[in-house]
């Protein structure tokens, strides 16, 4: 009986793991740029003495869905999306640089350039600045140029380039922040060969639907784990009767 009570009980505990990382997915449905978690099942057997007789149920993360998500036009000069593999470099706000897809740009009142959730991005130099202007526009290779303040497009100056990388995937992990950094710790270089498309973001590649699906398969799965433990104890309670009978 506690083979089965465990066995239960082991694949609710599993199950609710995996509804978790899965309603992750769909809260951030709508965040820009965002990557989607993939998770597994496993079976793994229960360690300790005696013969190997009993196994239960693991659900992980897997890693992360490297595929691009739709990209959508805005018509807004600091909205940028990745055409393509790619990330736009940021700092941290552990101090690090770190990667993201999400290219909602501002232009805080200090002259520098954000992310929509007021990170600093990245340049060849360090944090990018941008100073008063009367327009801005970011090139194909994250080129920033502006016309100053009082001035004619005739004066159009590059005030700095977005740095942009390309890392291989398998060397990146997402962090708690939601950034991406390389396994190793190090700096990933300027990649020359990286495309931005201005007036334009990138959606989050979460497959709503899958999602759906998914979460309705899961919460169908936890009742039944729940409905086997429930069995478990009747079947236990009614042995112990048997036993107090007799």
């Amino acid at each position: 009986m506690d083979r089965f009570l465990y066995v239960s009980m082991s694949g609710a505990k599993e199950t609710l793991r995996a509804q978790t990382a899965n309603n992750h997915n769909l809260a951030n449905a709508s965040t820009t740029g965002f990557r989607a978690d993939l998770s597994a099942f496993q079976t793994r057997a229960v360690e300790g003495s005696g013969y190997a007789s009993r196994a239960y149920a693991t659900n992980a993360t897997t890693g992360w869905d490297p595929s691009q998500g739709t990209l959508q036009t805005t018509g807004r000069d600091l909205d940028v999306g990745i055409n393509g593999e790619g990330w736009i470099a940021v700092q941290g706000a552990d101090g690090r640089e770190a990667y993201t897809r999400a290219g909602d740009l501002r232009i805080d009142p200090s002259g520098l350039l954000k992310t929509g959730t007021g990170l600093q991005v990245l340049g060849d130099g360090g944090p990018l600045s941008v100073p008063p202007n009367a327009s801005v526009q970011i090139a194909t290779d994250g080129s920033v140029s502006i016309v100053p303040l009082g001035q004619g497009p005739e004066t159009t100056a590059t005030v700095g380039r977005i740095k942009l990388v390309n890392p291989p995937a398998t060397g990146l992990v997402r962090g708690e922040d939601g950034l991406f950094r390389n396994v190793d710790g190090s700096d990933a270089p300027a990649d020359a060969s990286v495309k931005v498309a201005a007036g334009m973001l990138e959606g989050s590649n979460v497959n709503v639907a899958d999602a759906m699906v998914n979460m309705i398969e899961l919460s169908r799965q936890f009742d039944l784990q729940v409905k086997a433990m429930r069995t478990a104890e009747e079947n236990g309670a009614a042995s112990a009767q048997l036993l107090r009978s007799t």
